[in-house]
């Protein structure tokens, strides 16, 4: 049974609410605050194809693992019953590819609007998942102690480097 502070929910409610309220403000927060500086990098085409690049690929991996999941696809860090590992399709390059491809389409899309906010509410997306992730996978070595092997060979957030 999970864990049950009440702050947190049993099963890790609180990450899936801050996550949501990341989402909406990397789709449609402020994308400048007064006082800093404009953006530095170039505008125009090749930083628009960059953007849309990692966006299209972030969407692409979170897709394929959410359809890997099937059923089985929910929001909550805790694992479902009667759920099962998975090491195939898009988990044989990272343990969370949709958190990975949210991240990768959050930073694509703050690339997209030139936005330093978008870029910052994106990095804490990318911590909050790297949290997320961290709970979810205590859970998945109590259920699943092979899993303690998958966590050595294949990285957590970011294909062959984190």
């Amino acid at each position: 049974m999970p864990d049950a502070a009440w702050w947190r929910g049993q099963r890790g409610e609180w990450y899936v609410a801050i996550q949501f309220v990341l989402f909406a403000l990397v789709a449609v927060g402020p994308t400048e605050w007064r006082g800093w500086p404009a953006w530095p990098f170039p505008g125009g085409q090749p930083v628009g194809i960059l953007g849309a690049a990692m966006m299209v690929a972030g969407l692409a991996v979170a897709v394929w693992g959410g359809v890997m999941h099937g059923a089985g696809l929910q929001a909550l860090p805790y694992p479902p019953e009667g759920g099962t590992l998975l090491h195939t399709g898009p988990y044989r390059f990272v343990r969370h590819p949709i958190y990975s491809g949210a991240v990768f389409i959050a930073f694509g899309w703050a690339i997209w609007r030139h936005g330093w906010l978008t870029l910052v509410y994106a990095a804490l997306l990318f911590l909050l998942f790297d949290a997320k992730a961290r709970r979810e996978e205590r859970w998945l070595v109590e259920k699943f102690p092979s899993y303690a092997g998958y966590q050595r060979r294949v990285r957590k957030l970011v294909p062959f480097l984190y």
